[in-house]
């Protein structure tokens, strides 16, 4: 350890994204083409330092999974800009994949009111962290959200989630964490300085957000919540959703977007209409093979159960055609 680090470690301060940037000292001498073009060549290097840590996401994706199959949640867990990040991730899994609060809820440090105005010292209530895990369950996975990688609030949420048996993890931009030893997975993207020193908004920020993305849609794919790369689960609740699942259905079947609409208007949901388009069934019929073959991650290559249906229709006609034969 250099000399000139010597307090960063005695206030547990190293990280960083507290180091001053040697590439923007000059960063208030520019002018605005120079500081833009200085900001995207930062940013530039930031989806290569997730790549880096593309094993431990896998790994993060695996816990969810297994935690939501058998019936646990993923709670997210931060303060300031991360907890923002969390809540975005959590509430936007809704109208995309048709998951709320029964799979992934998000904690932050002040309340809901610290989503749009910042709440002195929340970050640094480790009680507020115990707090916000009172209902948390063994089955469930926890993901602290930190940019430093220290944060009392998340260190306290993990610590009680830890004690109630819940599985851990941390998503942090400091390689050099104090929380990472003591989580299950520890994904630790090393974005460096930031154009302004700790403004971890910036370069973090958007590193915390290519994990989450990445993370909860993969977690999505896996629970079945697409068929190939369509959001079967998406929730028509505006014209333009309904047109969209619509245009999903022609592009998964190949069929006229007429006749698509009206099985889908009839259907009311995505994955039955696809059945019954492209295994030639009727609605009722698509559903009761979708019963038959609910989404299973278990299940190789067809995780949503979609095209096990379809196999199933061809292989199994219905009863009273069985029964005239």
């Amino acid at each position: 350890m250099s000399e000139n680090n010597d307090w960063r470690e005695v206030l547990g301060l190293r990280s960083p994204t507290e180091e001053r940037n040697p590439r923007t000292g000059s960063l208030d001498q520019l002018d605005s083409a120079e500081l833009v073009t200085t900001i995207i060549a930062e940013d530039a290097g930031v989806v290569g330092a997730v790549e880096a840590v593309a094993p431990a996401i896998a790994r993060l994706v695996d816990l969810a999974v297994a935690a939501i199959g058998s019936g646990g949640r993923v709670h997210y867990v931060g303060s300031g800009t991360s907890g923002r990040l969390g809540v975005l991730d959590a509430v936007e899994l809704l109208p995309t994949y048709g998951v709320g609060e029964e799979m992934f809820v998000a904690h932050l440090a002040g309340g809901d009111g610290a989503m749009m105005q910042a709440v002195e010292g929340a970050e640094d209530d480790v009680d507020a962290g115990v707090v916000a895990m009172a209902r948390v369950a063994p089955a469930d996975l926890v993901v602290g959200l930190t940019a430093s990688g220290r944060t009392p609030f998340v260190g306290g949420a993990l610590a009680e989630a830890r004690r109630v048996g819940a599985r851990t993890a941390l998503v942090a931009t400091n390689p050099y964490s104090v929380l990472a030893a003591e989580v299950d997975v520890a994904v630790l993207v090393d974005t460096g300085p930031e154009v302004v020193t700790g403004s971890t908004r910036m370069k973090a920020g958007t590193a915390q957000k290519l994990v989450l993305n990445t993370f909860s849609t993969a977690t999505m794919v896996r629970l079945g919540r697409t068929y190939s790369n369509l959001m079967t689960a998406v929730l028509p609740t505006n014209q333009k959703l309904r047109a969209r699942t619509v245009r999903m259905l022609v592009q998964a079947t190949g069929i006229d977007a007429a006749r698509c609409a009206e099985v889908f208007a009839e259907a009311g949901d995505a994955r039955a209409a696809i059945v019954s388009l492209l295994a030639h069934v009727p609605v009722a019929r698509a559903r009761m093979l979708l019963q038959e073959n609910p989404p299973d991650p278990a299940r190789t290559q067809d995780p949503g159960g979609v095209r096990t249906a379809v196999a199933a229709a061809a292989r199994q006609p219905p009863a009273d055609e069985r029964i005239t034969r």
